[in-house]
């Protein structure tokens, strides 16, 4: 999620986006018991105190933007990944289930209730920030084609836009590496890849589309 959720609006005039503590309450799902853990399991990275949009870790913050979480997850805009599945298999990938949307949707439809603060579970600690090259890599800049000298290890992808990328092995065989859609630079990352993928020397890297950073080892 972003200050994007407003889109094409100043946020402090955002009055339409907005959910209201006049609002009826129609449901049992809670800030506390259910919706406080899906929004720290797939938001808190980024909507928190000193973070890169704005703080949905408690429900005083989170309360007035409930119709616009809504509005985003169901057309599934936040949070924002950017890798096509099924293409290549990340780490860190913070989309929704569809299990977690329909139960944000219920609690926004029904009023959003804050619930039991004894139920609330703590904060995460910040994680890493996304994009950050790991240790022991070297970036590979790819625009188009490049062909392996030696064997490698490849660690991630940090696309510059989007494209799609794959490896042809010396035995011609292909192995695709990853595709993106919805494309912002604001959100751009390094996608890591849970095993990493081994290389043989005369692998040929192909990129269509926006070039790309290869890390390696």
């Amino acid at each position: 999620m972003s200050k994007l959720l407003c889109r094409g609006a100043v946020l402090a005039g955002c009055s339409a986006f907005l959910s209201f503590p006049h609002d009826p309450i129609t449901t049992k799902i809670t800030w506390t018991q259910e919706i406080s853990r899906i929004v720290y399991k797939n938001c808190a990275g980024c909507h928190r105190p000193d973070g890169r949009a704005m703080s949905l870790t408690t429900y005083d913050d989170a309360r007035p933007w409930a119709k616009a979480i809504r509005d985003e997850v169901a057309a599934r805009r936040m949070p924002p990944w950017g890798a096509v599945a099924g293409i290549g298999d990340f780490a860190g990938d913070p989309s929704l289930s569809t299990p977690e949307i329909d139960l944000l949707i219920a609690w926004v439809e029904g009023g959003a209730p804050e619930g039991d603060p004894a139920y609330l579970p703590r904060v995460p600690d910040a994680g890493p920030e996304q994009g950050a090259t790991p240790r022991g890599t070297r970036a590979l800049s790819v625009t188009g084609a490049m062909t392996l000298r030696n064997a490698m290890t490849l660690v991630g992808i940090r696309p510059a836009g989007e494209l799609e990328a794959w490896a042809v092995l010396p035995d011609q065989s292909i192995r695709r590496l990853i595709r993106t859609k919805n494309y912002r630079k604001e959100w751009a990352r390094t996608f890591l890849l849970r095993e990493p993928e081994k290389l043989p020397p005369g692998t040929k890297l192909r990129v269509e589309g926006a070039s790309a950073v290869f890390l390696v080892r």
